[in-house]
């Protein structure tokens, strides 16, 4: 029989290239962001795709998830087309209102001389709300190539259209908008309008999936998916409300100096709030190696979890599947953080105002892993169809967020901001796993993983003990400790192999 930790492997690292290379290249626009914007703006940018994401977790209503296990059990066409018809009409609805409510909304955010701003990321969020079950169906049918195609060309004509409008015509792209939306708008307008050209892109290519729709709601399987989604869609909302209420919230929490202070350095106090949120968010971007990973890992394995679930050895693969996530994790932390005088570029050049932010990279980047041990251990809730009680998990999460965001952030800034997201999820992560012991036992090998864990911890200490030698001799210190965590992990890996009956 073949190994299913291969299988799941092979999965990853395909829809890997669909979520790396695109994560990667969209990666490159925080450097380039980070010196054709100042630091105000590049907070702009930072909350207005915060709004985004959370409406747009609105929108998909839990339905990606909801498809995968209704698809278990029902005719996969049958619960696309509920999916999608669901999701179409509560877009519909939100657009309708969206357009007649969007001024006020600015007006509610501090937008309210740039409203066109937000305008735009209203029709980015429903044209990607629409995408998310086609995708979702690729995935289904393990069809990772082509789903790795449209992201990748999603991302490229981002890309395109950005460097198009802001670098090679400014002058004329700078007409256009204020033909259209009037002298109050900057070349941040072209971030979102490339933003809305490259989801239009992702519908047409989605098309051979969409063309197949025939709209319409069988009554109680919709009811039967909705009962099953709305759970996950609390879930998803209180858990994107943990990912970006930091980049809402910092502008309204953070220290401002006197008067004076800010008229000596030259800002407003809008310029400044917006400066701090933009620093936050362009070195939060440094943990970005660490949310691919987790990304890519997640679309291979929702489906590879339900697929397992009636295995006799679902439990002990599961474990598995746990200590292997958790050690590519640790491997990315130490990658990251022992190359940080190198990656620390992409954050602007040297003495910019972004490199006062690097304090918060390690923190930010066990705060991911910890989400990503969260998602995994989210599997005892999901196969038992208790979603309700990750909803319970998330808002217990949820407010230990909040109550650190409005405890922390006056106090010591955007570092508050760092902290209250590890603290979410180390709280999310303790009892998520100690409830679902309960209720679904899963023999995770706890002592394993917390000792792989103490040696990166070791090992990053050991790092920053030799700060006072040049850049080359640390880089080569570091090489040989991550190889060296390798070898001790590989070895002890070996000698406790997944015994698949």
């Amino acid at each position: 029989m073949r190994n299913p930790i291969k299988a799941l492997a092979g999965q990853t690292v395909i829809y890997g290239l669909g979520t790396i290379v695109p994560r990667l290249l969209n990666y490159l626009l925080t450097p380039f962001y980070v010196r054709v914007f100042a630091s105000s703006e590049y907070g702009q940018i930072s909350e207005l795709y915060a709004w985004i994401a959370l409406f747009l977790a609105i929108l998909i209503f839990g339905m990606e998830t909801t498809f995968f296990r209704f698809s278990e059990k029902e005719n996969s066409n049958k619960v696309f087309r509920n999916a999608e018809t669901f999701i179409l009409l509560i877009t519909t609805i939100f657009l309708v209102a969206y357009c007649l409510l969007y001024e006020s909304f600015a007006t509610l955010i501090h937008y309210q001389f740039n409203t066109h701003y937000v305008l735009l990321i209203g029709i980015i969020v429903a044209l990607d709300a629409i995408a998310a079950v086609p995708f979702a169906i690729l995935r289904k049918e393990n069809d990772a190539k082509r789903f790795s195609l449209i992201k990748i060309l999603n991302v490229t004509t981002n890309i395109f259209f950005n460097i198009l409008f802001i670098v090679i015509i400014p002058e004329k792209a700078m007409y256009i908008a204020e033909i259209i939306f009037g002298e109050q708008t900057s070349l941040l307008i072209w971030v979102l309008i490339s933003n809305i050209l490259a989801s239009l892109l992702n519908i047409i290519l989605l098309t051979p999936q969409l063309s197949k729709l025939k709209l319409g709601f069988d009554k109680d399987l919709i009811k039967a998916m909705l009962k099953y989604s709305w759970p996950i869609l609390l879930i998803a909302l209180i858990g994107m409300i943990n990912e970006v209420a930091d980049k809402i919230l910092i502008k309204y929490l953070v220290p401002v100096p006197d008067n004076e202070t800010l008229a000596s350095i030259h800002m407003t106090h809008d310029q400044y709030v917006m400066q701090q949120l933009g620093i936050y968010s362009a070195n939060y971007k440094l943990g970005v190696l660490m949310t691919i990973f987790i990304q890519m890992f997640r679309y291979a394995s929702e489906p590879f979890f339900f697929g397992h679930a009636k295995d006799r050895n679902a439990p002990s693969l599961y474990a598995k599947v746990m200590t292997y996530f958790v050690i590519f994790c640790l491997l990315i932390f130490l990658g990251v953080m022992f190359y940080l005088d190198i990656l620390q570029s992409f954050v602007g050049k040297a003495g910019s105002d972004y490199r006062e932010g690097l304090v918060i990279v390690p923190i930010i980047l066990i705060a991911n892993m910890f989400y990503g041990i969260v998602f995994n251990l989210s599997i005892w809730f999901k196969l038992s169809d208790k979603t309700f009680y990750g909803t319970i998990i998330t808002i217990i999460g949820s407010i230990v967020t909040l109550t650190c965001f409005f405890v922390l952030i006056p106090k010591i800034g955007y570092m508050g901001a760092a902290i209250a997201h590890l603290a979410c999820y180390t709280v999310m992560m303790l009892v998520s796993y100690f409830w679902g012991q309960k209720v679904f036992p899963i023999p995770y090998q706890v002592g394993r993983i917390a000792i792989y864990c103490l040696l990166a911890i070791v090992l990053f200490a050991i790092s920053n003990t030799i700060t006072e030698y040049s850049m080359m001799i640390k880089m080569i210190v570091n090489t040989i400790m991550i190889i060296m965590f390798m070898i001790i992990v590989v070895m002890s890996e070996r000698k406790n192999p997944l015994k698949i009956e």
